[in-house]
């Protein structure tokens, strides 16, 4: 009887391992299958996030960041009732080039890709202040995204800068 009894702990942890093996190693795919879930299943499944919003438009937004040394932000979209309408990484370049210049403020870009991880520089000459992620470009180079921003926090240009020393995800799979 113990023997069984030990048996099934054994398997329930492998279990819970791979489940959590899969929620960090896919953790795109594993959030859309939660789709419709509660807060609660969606703090279980990934941990605290790094950040958290309450957007204009109602919803919720948390955050998981990777950042400094990872090239990831992943986000979770809650409606009024707390049920997840869409999970994503946030450092791609489809989501990057949603950044409006002359319209989006530090805290769009706050909400959309959390606080920068890297050093915040300022550049006097330009005045302009510069906020710097790490994602990788075409899914594959190890690039820096760079949004800067004038004295009034508004944001008025955007760039990715290929890191020609940072290799590409190819050899981190």
């Amino acid at each position: 009887m113990q023997l069984r009894l030990a048996g099934r702990l054994c398997a329930a942890a492998w279990l819970a391992g791979t489940l959590g093996g899969c929620a960090t190693l896919q953790p795109v795919q594993t959030g859309q299958k939660l789709i419709g879930s509660p807060e609660s299943a969606v703090r279980q499944t990934f941990g605290p996030p790094t950040e958290t919003f309450r957007l204009a438009d109602g919803t919720t937004r948390w955050l998981w960041s990777r950042q400094p040394f990872g090239h990831e932000v992943y986000a979770a979209d809650f409606d009024a009732g707390g049920k997840l309408t869409r999970y994503r990484q946030m450092l791609t370049e489809t989501e990057v080039y949603r950044a409006q210049v002359n319209v989006w403020t530090k805290k769009d870009m706050q909400e959309h890709f959390g606080l920068p991880r890297e050093p915040i520089q300022y550049y006097p000459l330009m005045k302009r202040e510069a906020w710097s992620w790490r994602m990788y470009k075409d899914g594959l180079q190890s690039a820096h995204f760079s949004a800067y921003f004038d004295d009034g926090g508004v944001l008025r240009q955007t760039m990715i800068i290929v890191d020609p020393l940072g290799g590409d995800s190819r050899r981190s799979r």
